[in-house]
């Protein structure tokens, strides 16, 4: 985690000038500026930790000497009711910085958990569960290191470093082999081709355009069975579009090798986390 901390560093301070902005007046005018003490985060529910590193930070950019007794690190599995955390240091400063951190950690944790989830009911399948770039604007960051910490792989971290040719850039192209040719052609040769396709005909022109991924975009899982014995190992196979926790094990079960779950980050619940002062 620690290779973006320059990037969470310029979120955290952006988060915590939009809470806090002149100063927390109702602490300032309730609690003693000496006051020092301890505080719990507790789960509310079963949930997979995520964001915990970045949690400590906001407490630590409010406040260098904070300090932490963790219970649990990312990734765990934790129950409701259990401590995950126990902080130390000023009041003031731990009621400053609360709501921030506890924004990041309840959305971390609930895209952790979620992905999880997917995870879990495709586990006897040899697919690999995706995200996308439907993430919270200047969050993606947080939200594709939740769904690595869920079990799950990241996509395309964004426009720059992957290849994805979708309708609008065929339909702009002229056609599914005009496209993956010029994309053949013109893109870095490190970057793998993927196009995204509605039906079998769409995957058989992919395939003979030379695509090195095709995307199977919203197909019955039937379709998808049958464009896996079309691609026939000639091309990775990525299936999108309307998966969830009721069919992705059936979408798993058709041979595709990808499966990218958009609700995953747009619009995952929070784990619901309290932190209490106890003394």
């Amino acid at each position: 985690m620690h290779d973006g901390w320059d990037i969470i560093d310029r979120l955290i301070d952006f988060a915590l000038e939009e809470d806090i902005g002149s100063g927390d007046i109702t602490t300032r005018v309730t609690v003693d500026s000496d006051l020092t003490g301890t505080a719990v985060l507790i789960a509310r529910e079963e949930a997979v930790l995520a964001g915990l590193d970045v949690f400590k930070r906001v407490f630590r950019k409010v406040d260098p000497g904070t300090k932490f007794d963790d219970n649990f690190m990312d990734g765990d599995i934790i129950s409701a009711h259990q401590v995950v955390s126990t902080i130390h240091g000023s009041i003031l400063s731990i009621l400053k910085a609360e709501r921030t951190a506890l924004n990041f950690l309840q959305r971390m944790s609930g895209i952790a958990t979620i992905t999880h989830r997917y995870v879990e009911k495709v586990r006897d399948f040899d697919v690999k569960i995706l995200d996308t770039r439907k993430t919270a604007p200047g969050l993606r960051w947080f939200d594709k290191y939740a769904v690595r910490v869920g079990g799950g792989t990241n996509h395309r971290f964004g426009l720059f470093d992957g290849v994805l040719i979708k309708d609008n850039h065929i339909a702009a192209a002229g056609s599914v082999e005009q496209a993956v040719k010029k994309a053949k052609s013109m893109a870095p040769h490190t970057l793998k081709v993927e196009v995204e396709v509605e039906d079998i005909e769409g995957v058989k022109k992919a395939v003979d355009a030379g695509a090195d991924i095709i995307m199977l975009d919203n197909m019955p899982v039937e379709t998808m069975r049958q464009a896996v014995q079309v691609v026939s190992g000639r091309a990775i196979i990525e299936a999108s579009g309307g998966v969830n926790l009721d069919t992705v094990a059936d979408v798993a079960s058709t041979g595709v090798n990808f499966i990218s779950v958009g609700a995953l980050t747009h619009s995952p619940a929070a784990v619901d986390f309290s932190l209490d002062i106890s003394s």
